[in-house]
């Protein structure tokens, strides 16, 4: 084993003081069972979990970082375990959205406070990891990303359910009664059935996919299941890695480069991702001084085939495909087409190319080969503009009805998602299959936290008509395991005096994907005279988080982050009070 001691380390600050500061660090220390040859200057390594049981997706990560402590200590390494908050979509009122930026915080404080010199993140659901990722790379320290990993297969009738995506499916189902309450009551127990997180490619299943594709995670360790014990072997290797990391002043700054970033908008693209990846994605790049327009999401893609063939988009699930060569057989089929920058480094020490080179494609129904994908070319995320979203709107292509990806009809309008839900089950309710729903006050400032409410059900008449989709607009997020052509991140939103602010019942709405266009067909003399009567919504909260919040986000189109953390802070050790 190579002798890792080093006295300059970060945390020999601490631990290799003299005197009273040392004595009391390092005998706190023991008071844990630690022997006093573990502050030799070896590397201590932190391991940041949001293990929670509020949290169902986290809820196993504390063993998740018993597998990594292992790693850590078979390197050399001191691995020191520390709780973050969990921000679970799942539990989490208003929205998990809402606190992800709060979570970035305390990452990134707990880091730089502590006498770390590596950290491993252990995350789960949806907003843990870019949370995480977040404030690592504002600190900068070497770190390396675990992801939980998705559930096994939901099970239901012969069938399989994927978590999310059939809830949407059962609900319309239990309202046109193909289904009862105690039919679905019974279906929700065999949706989720083991550990981990959403089994579709929902956010959760993204962003850990997207963390790999960057070059923050081991390759092939965003797909394993959370059961299986090759998760386990993955978090102990991720525990080695950090400590050779360490030795090599690896650091997020030089994984984060934009041509990771570029990788990673056109990996989403061919797994058929969700479009929160672009808020996340976003806000990443705006911590590494990265700069990621809104407009790089529809460039970068309009290219890349969808080459994954999972629910939502399809029919299979993280585990099949995991089993079907996972991210380094769909990374392999880009880079082999042009579509991948080979060169960036990521936490192996090896390169993108260097990573994918042993990748197999094993199952072709499941990961595509480029020149037969599931989906062609152009059917990722697109990125639209018009007098409706002057900076920006994104639309799931790969998720939606192909015959309304261009649409003119009447909108009509509701102040928020519970003024919908009020009214959606009405059957004198005053919509067709040409009326466009727009839902407006549920963005970053408005809601507050931007939740995922844009992909509202179809009214129940006409469900029960057979209408299956309907265009929606709405300046919110929709999950990643949802589906529908459904407008999303309308920027600027309502709440700040946005376009989506001004609609009017029986307004036209026009949507021309193929055309990258949202507009309103109404005169700009009289939206000008709207515009003079509007008023801004009265602030709700004067104290606390959320005032915090709604003071300082900004739009979707800069990655709903807050202002004053853009930009990195470093890891410089903090005074000795001592």
């Amino acid at each position: 084993m190579t002798d890792r001691r080093n006295s300059s380390r970060r945390s020999q600050a601490w631990f290799g003081a003299q005197g009273r500061s040392g004595m009391l660090y390092r005998s706190w220390m023991r008071n844990q069972g630690f022997g006093h040859e573990v502050f030799d200057g070896r590397p201590v390594i932190g391991i940041a979990t949001s293990a929670s049981e509020l949290a169902p997706c986290n809820a196993h990560l504390t063993r998740v970082a018993e597998a990594v402590k292992r790693g850590v200590w078979q390197a050399g390494g001191l691995p020191l375990q520390f709780p973050t908050m969990a921000t679970g979509e799942t539990l989490m009122r208003p929205t998990a959205m809402l606190y992800r930026n709060l979570m970035a915080m305390e990452v990134e404080e707990l880091i730089r406070a502590n006498p770390l010199d590596g950290v491993v993140l252990l995350s789960g659901c949806d907003k843990t990891t870019p949370a995480m990722l977040m404030g690592a790379a504002s600190v900068d320290l070497p770190a390396v990303m675990v992801t939980g990993g998705p559930m096994l297969n939901g099970k239901y009738r012969g069938q399989d359910v994927g978590s999310g995506t059939h809830v949407w499916k059962f609900e319309e189902d239990l309202k046109t009664g193909r289904m009862t309450e105690e039919e679905c009551f019974f279906a929700e127990g065999c949706m989720a059935r083991s550990d981990g997180h959403c089994m579709t490619m929902g956010t959760a299943s993204t962003m850990a996919c997207v963390a790999e594709a960057l070059g923050m995670q081991l390759p092939g360790s965003a797909a394993w299941p959370a059961v299986d014990s090759r998760r386990m072997e993955t978090a102990q290797a991720a525990g080695r890695r950090i400590v050779d990391m360490v030795e090599e002043e690896l650091r997020p700054s030089r994984i984060l480069t934009r041509e990771a970033f570029e990788n990673a908008i056109r990996v989403n693209a061919a797994i058929g991702g969700s479009t929160n990846a672009v808020i996340h994605l976003t806000a990443l790049a705006g911590r590494v001084g990265v700069e990621l327009g809104l407009d790089d999401f529809d460039r970068l893609v309009r290219e890349v085939p969808t080459l994954v063939n999972l629910m939502p988009s399809g029919t299979y699930l993280m585990e099949d495909f995991c089993y079907a060569g996972g991210l380094p057989a769909v990374m392999a089929e880009l880079l082999g087409g042009g579509l991948l920058h080979g060169g960036p480094v990521t936490v192996t020490g090896r390169t993108v190319a260097e990573n994918t080179a042993p990748a197999e494609r094993v199952d072709s129904d499941v990961i595509t080969p480029l020149d037969a994908p599931f989906q062609p070319a152009g059917t990722g995320i697109a990125v639209l503009r018009g007098n409706l979203c002057p900076d920006g709107a994104v639309i799931k292509q790969s998720a939606a009805s192909p015959h309304l990806l261009t649409h003119r009809g009447p909108a009509r309008v509701f102040d928020s998602p519970e003024a919908y839900h009020a009214v959606a089950d009405d059957p004198g309710l005053d919509v067709d299959e040409n009326t466009v729903i727009v839902i407006r006050n549920a963005g970053p400032k408005g809601y507050p936290g931007m939740p995922e409410v844009s992909n509202v059900p179809l009214p129940a008449k006409l469900l029960k008509a057979g209408i299956t989709d309907m265009v929606r607009v709405c300046d919110g997020r929709m999950s990643g395991t949802g589906y529908g052509t459904v407008v999303l991140h309308v920027t600027p939103e309502a709440a700040v005096g946005g376009p989506l602010a001004l609609v009017r019942d029986g307004d036209l709405v026009v949507l021309d994907v193929p055309g990258r266009a949202l507009r309103l067909d109404v005169e700009d003399a009289e939206l000008a005279r709207r515009r003079q009567e509007w008023t801004p919504p009265a602030e709700r909260y004067v104290s606390g988080y959320t005032w915090l919040y709604t003071q300082h986000v900004e739009q979707a189109d800069r990655g709903a982050d807050f202002g004053f953390l853009r930009g990195g802070r470093g890891h410089e050790v903090p005074r000795d009070s001592h």
